[in-house]
C-alpha cells in the first residue's frame, strides 16, 4: 500500500439534473383517478380531496396529489362560525398559498403576464404529493387534460417559451398556457380578459389555476356561493381531470458529482506490502527479479483525511497491472 496527497487540481465538481417518472405507476401520465370516502369523509375532506392511482382500498394505493380551493372572501365553503362568514375552509387554503408563495398577506394572486392579467378572488390548486417528486417537478414534463361541457383543454406550463426566469415571492414559477411538453400553442396559450390558466411552481411541487380562464374555456367554473357544503368545488375539478384523463408530470433533482483524478506515475505504487511479495522478517522483496522489475496488480483506491482516516474506498472493475513502465488514471466519482 502506498500513500500520495491529491493536489487542487485533482478534484472537478460536476452538477447534472437527473430526470424520472414521478407518478406511483412508474409512468409519465396518469390516465386513471380515484377519491377515498373515508379520506373526504373526515376532517380533511373539508380542506383537500386526495387523488389516488387505483381504488384506495386495494394493494399498492397511494395518494399522488391533492385538490383543493381558496377564495379570498371565503365563499365556496362552509362557515366555521356564521357570525364570521369570511371565515372558511376556502378562506384558509387562500391565506395559506397566498402566505407561503407571495410572502405578503397584502397581495392577491393575478393570473398572466404583460397587458393579459387577470385578479380573481379564489384559484383551485394542485398539490403533488411530496413523495412523488424528488427535488422538484420538472418543468416542459406538466400536461393537464381538463374536459367539460366545452370541449378538452390541453394545458401546460411556458418553460420553453420564456428566456428570463421569474419569481413570486422567493419561488421560481411558470405560467400555465394551452399547449403541450412546455410550448404553448400559437397566440401565446393565453385567455382573452382572463389571463393565463395559472402558475407552476416547480420546487414546491403547485399548481395553482385560474378558474375564470378555464370556465371560459371548457365550461367549468366553482361555485362561489356562501356557507356552501365544503368539497364541492374540489369536486368539480377532480370531475374535470377524471374526463380529461391525462396529467403527466416528471420529477428532477440535480445530482452533484466529486471527481477525483488519482494518478500513479511510472515511478509510483510498484511496489507491494503483500506478505506474499516481501519476507515478513526483515522486509525485503522475497524475489530478486522483482528489485528492479516489479510487477504489482492495483485492486483498491481508499481516499484519507488529514487525520490519516479512511473516508472512502473505490474499487476497481478489475486489478490493473502496474510496474515502472506503465502510468495509471483512475477517475472516482463521488455522487451527494
Amino acid at each position: 500500500m502506498g500513500f500520495k496527497r491529491l493536489d487542487a487540481q485533482d478534484f472537478v465538481v460536476s452538477a447534472d439534473a437527473v430526470q424520472s417518472t414521478a407518478w406511483s405507476t412508474g409512468t409519465p401520465t396518469i390516465t386513471s383517478f380515484f377519491t377515498s370516502p373515508t379520506q373526504l369523509a373526515g376532517s380533511s375532506g373539508d380542506y383537500y380531496t386526495s387523488v389516488y392511482q387505483v381504488n384506495p382500498s386495494t394493494a399498492g394505493a397511494a395518494v399522488q396529489f391533492d385538490i383543493a380551493y381558496g377564495n379570498r372572501l371565503g365563499l365556496g365553503s362552509s362557515y366555521f362560525n356564521g357570525s364570521f362568514p369570511q371565515f372558511t375552509p376556502s378562506s384558509t387554503t387562500y391565506g395559506q398559498y397566498k402566505t407561503m408563495i407571495l410572502e405578503d398577506e397584502n397581495s392577491n394572486f393575478s393570473f398572466g403576464d404583460g397587458q393579459n392579467i387577470l385578479t380573481p378572488d379564489d384559484f383551485w390548486v394542485i398539490s403533488v404529493d411530496r413523495a412523488r417528486y424528488k427535488e422538484s417537478i420538472f418543468p416542459g414534463s406538466f400536461n393537464l387534460a381538463l374536459s367539460g361541457s366545452g370541449g378538452l383543454l390541453q394545458l401546460t406550463d411556458n418553460s420553453k417559451d420564456v428566456s428570463i426566469q421569474t419569481f413570486l415571492g422567493s419561488s421560481r414559477v411558470y405560467q400555465i398556457v394551452s399547449g403541450s411538453n412546455g410550448s404553448s400553442i400559437s397566440g401565446g396559450g393565453f385567455v382573452t380578459n382572463s389571463g393565463s390558466y395559472g402558475f407552476l411552481f416547480p420546487e414546491l411541487g403547485t399548481i395553482l389555476l385560474n378558474p375564470d380562464a378555464i370556465n371560459q374555456s371548457i365550461g367549468v367554473i366553482p361555485t362561489r356561493t356562501s356557507n356552501l357544503s365544503n368539497g364541492t368545488n374540489q369536486n368539480k375539478l377532480f370531475d374535470a381531470i377524471s374526463l380529461g384523463g391525462a396529467f403527466t408530470v416528471n420529477s428532477q433533482e440535480t445530482i452533484t458529482s466529486d471527481y477525483v483524478f488519482c494518478r500513479a506515475r511510472n515511478s509510483e505504487f510498484n511496489y507491494s506490502a503483500n506478505p506474499s511479495f516481501i519476507t515478513g522478517s526483515t522486509g525485503e522483496v522475497a524475489f530478486n527479479q522483482f528489485i528492479n522489475n516489479p510487477q504489482v496488480y492495483m485492486t483498491t483506491v481508499g481516499m484519507y483525511n488529514d487525520a490519516n482516516e479512511l473516508v472512502a474506498v473505490a474499487k476497481l472493475s478489475r486489478p490493473l497491472l502496474k510496474d515502472f513502465t506503465k502510468e495509471t488514471l483512475v477517475r472516482v466519482k463521488l455522487d451527494f
